[in-house]
């Protein structure tokens, strides 16, 4: 019988997996391997509620905890694994030697790439298995597991608030230090956010990449054609839960729940009537303007018309 350090070299993995078509060299890698089935987790962080399969991965954990050994020599920044530095690394060269066939995208690491190219494929090889969605990316697979347990790992040390995804964390973080690091180039606005950039940069160059298959409108953002897109397919997701109304917008159904409440926010400051609507106190404001008066002058009825003039003849 082979020995484990005579496998390395015949490449033998006597170990197979009775699940799927996995083999190993070693025991203890079938028994680790085993758990990614049964969806076991039995070494757990005590400073967390995070859990592992294999104790490395738990220590390799612990580091974000206790120090980050791994340094940059080009910036402040430490990392706790030197994996992370080196794609860190990355950052400072321009260097993106691995590009997309489909389009001009550029990736410094091929395994980017890689993940890249599912973006073009439509694949999604990471599945839920508590619903039918699947998911281009096992990070994004984990971030949505969350969905059904629950589990919030990311605390603010501010408010308290918990998030099950740690880009949530950061951005509430900037809500409590007024931090906008993501500055356009053209005027002097400043955002939260990249994506916030993102979208802003098109009020620049006038780019529209949301197009109505039904309609020959364009929108800046997905979500804009979201909404448009109810005007085609008449959907009114908003529900009035005091009445059987419902509506297409959001700001809508919150008008809507004015006429509920009897609540009347806007004030008129030339009088001392309150309106449930801003356009409600628009139409008012007119009566002040003389707009109104000016208006029912012009639609006046012809038959009046045509008695004035006899009159003054």
């Amino acid at each position: 019988m082979t020995t484990s350090s005579q496998r390395t070299h015949t490449g033998e993995k006597p170990y197979g997996c009775d699940q799927c078509t996995k083999r190993f060299k070693q025991k203890g890698g079938l028994k680790c391997h085993m758990l990614t089935h049964s969806g076991e987790k039995p070494f757990s962080c005590d400073q967390c509620v995070k859990c592992y399969y294999k104790s490395s991965h738990l220590k390799r954990h612990m580091m974000t905890h206790s120090r980050k050994p791994y340094r940059c020599n080009q910036c402040v920044k430490r990392f706790s694994r030197s994996s992370i530095l080196k794609v860190h690394m990355t950052t400072h060269s321009v260097e993106k030697p691995y590009n997309c066939d489909y389009c001009l995208k550029r990736f410094s690491e091929s395994s980017t790439l890689k993940v890249h190219m599912r973006t073009h494929s439509g694949e999604k090889p990471y599945s839920c298995n508590q619903c039918v969605k699947r998911f281009s990316r096992s990070s994004i697979l984990k971030s949505h597991m969350r969905t059904h347990s629950g589990e919030k790992p990311y605390r603010c040390d501010q408010c308290l608030k918990r998030f099950s995804r740690s880009f949530q964390l950061k951005r509430q973080m900037r809500t409590h230090s007024g931090e906008k690091p993501y500055s356009c180039d053209y005027c002097l606005k400043r955002f939260r956010e990249s994506s916030g950039l993102k979208v802003h940069m098109r009020t620049h160059s006038e780019e529209k990449p949301y197009r109505c298959n039904q309609c020959v409108k364009r929108f800046r953002r997905s979500s804009h054609l979201t909404v448009h897109m109810r005007t085609h397919s008449g959907e009114k997701p908003y529900r009035c839960n005091q009445c059987v109304k419902r509506f297409s917008w959001n700001s809508d159904l919150k008008v809507h729940m004015g006429t509920h409440s009897l609540e009347k926010p806007y004030r008129c400051n030339q009088c001392v009537k309150r309106f449930s609507t801003s356009t409600h106190l628009k139409r008012h404001a007119r009566t002040h303007s003389g707009e109104n008066n000016l208006r029912e002058c012009l639609e006046i009825p012809f038959n009046w018309l045509h008695t004035i003039y006899n009159c003054i003849l």
